[in-house]
């Protein structure tokens, strides 16, 4: 990868390699999300995905990850936008709105254990979606994003 990349070069010049990269790998794309059918609104659950190490916050089958759970996100620049729940932390969100890098960001800090001590990942929240029931959800939910922002 090229040296800095994340502030040299706009998303659109990444190579493969480089975006996969900027994931800062909090996990929070992995959360369950619930779209209200009336609102749009988007609810955020603590449950996150089966294949979410929640200890070390990222995929346990990445390379399969969209054989084994089709609904899994996949963002990329085509799509970016469309994701509005992504967090204010993201690193794609960031850049994408002009910003830099979080502090924190294990591209700027070398590994992921900064992240993990500001509490910027789902490791000390998050629970696999194979230990609650479905019809028990709603009551997991930890943010809603309004369609519209106000």
């Amino acid at each position: 990868m090229r040296e800095r990349f994340w502030e040299r070069f706009s998303l659109e010049e990444l190579t493969e390699p480089e975006w996969e990269a900027l994931c800062d790998g909090c996990g929070k794309c992995c959360l369950v999300k619930m779209e209200h059918p009336e609102t749009g609104d988007v609810a955020t659950l603590n449950v996150a995905c089966r294949l979410l190490d929640t200890d070390t916050c990222r995929c346990s089958d990445y390379p399969n990850r969209f054989d084994t759970v089709p609904e899994c996100t996949q963002l990329g620049l085509h799509n970016l936008s469309s994701f509005r729940w992504l967090p204010h932390s993201c690193a794609y969100r960031r850049l994408s709105e002009g910003r830099k890098l979080a502090s924190w960001h294990p591209l700027r800090k070398g590994d992921t254990t900064r992240m993990h001590e500001r509490g910027m990942s789902v490791r000390h929240f998050a629970v696999s979606e194979t230990e609650v029931d479905e019809a028990d959800w709603e009551s997991h939910i930890i943010e809603i994003i309004p369609l519209t922002d106000p």
